[in-house]
């Protein structure tokens, strides 16, 4: 079944469990998360996957073992593609693409590549031109100076201090989640990573 957008249910399930993180919750509500939420986010990724690449959805779970925080589920649902990231929750929608969290070898790529002059400015025109379309570009780590080997005031510091590159966008909930909007909306977030996620793939890997 094609997708049709996020019935009002969903968002008022994750409200619900924002509130009351228990197993009695989710059983109580299972149903609602099943057909509001998880269905939705399948036909989704049914519908991106000639696009994009097939789609995994991630389980709503969390893991507690090393954790201070013992709540027993995720609040949102989140999905992953060869495109991209995709998560819906209370909040609304986000949409997010590229180095995440990048092993030690591809973070030493990463930054070869951004100190080249010629691979280097042409990341620099992709990040100039994703933000000029409304799209935030950073990264889950950035340092406070310029990392061992390359000085401060090189050309390209603003991207060398970024621990990975990530482009994402976010909107809020409002009537439009159950609509088709949202996968029109996810489609151009993912069309305009491609740049990113192919330059990635050319240097980095």
């Amino acid at each position: 079944m094609a997708f049709r957008g996020w019935p009002d249910g969903a968002v008022a399930f994750y409200e619900g469990l924002e509130a009351d993180n228990t197993k009695a919750y989710w059983q109580a509500h299972r149903s609602v998360y099943e057909r509001c939420v998880k269905e939705p986010m399948e036909e989704l990724l049914a519908d991106l996957a000639d696009a994009f690449g097939p789609g995994r959805l991630f389980r709503p779970y969390r893991d507690v073992r090393f954790s201070r925080d013992k709540t027993p589920y995720k609040l949102n649902c989140a999905a992953h593609l060869p495109g991209g990231y995709i998560s819906f929750s209370a909040d609304g929608l986000f949409v997010g693409s590229g180095l995440y969290m990048p092993q030690p070898e591809q973070l030493r790529r990463f930054r070869a590549a951004v100190d080249h002059p010629s691979t280097g400015s042409e990341l620099e025109s992709i990040v100039a031109s994703l933000r000029r379309e409304g799209y935030a570009v950073d990264a889950p780590e950035i340092l406070k100076t310029a990392p061992r080997g390359y000085p401060k005031d090189h050309p390209r510091i603003e991207l060398l201090v970024l621990k990975g590159i990530v482009m994402s966008r976010s909107w809020p909930v409002g009537a439009w989640l159950s609509t088709k909007q949202p996968r029109d909306r996810v489609v151009r977030a993912l069309e305009a990573a491609r740049p990113l996620n192919s330059w990635l793939e050319g240097n980095v890997g």
